[in-house]
């Protein structure tokens, strides 16, 4: 029951972030930190591919939020 429980909050985190991701590059960060808390949650599970998806997404999720920090920085 706690698994899934933290799943939901994972997973809910995730989504909620993303969709804020327009406002600032604060948010692209903690969608990367919802990607690695969603992984966490799919290998505890058991279920190994959506923790391999979720963990790709967490490195795309870093790369946009560098690539932002620096476009923001450079203006």
């Amino acid at each position: 029951m706690a698994l899934t429980i933290y799943g939901v909050l994972a997973l809910t985190f995730m989504m909620a972030m993303y969709a804020l991701e327009r406002r600032g590059t604060q948010f692209v960060l903690a969608f990367a930190v919802g990607c690695g808390l969603s992984s966490v949650y799919g290998f505890l599970a058991g279920a190994w591919p959506f923790g391999v998806v979720e963990g790709v997404w967490l490195f795309i999720a870093l790369r946009r939020f560098t690539v932002r920090r620096r476009q923001s920085t450079a203006q």
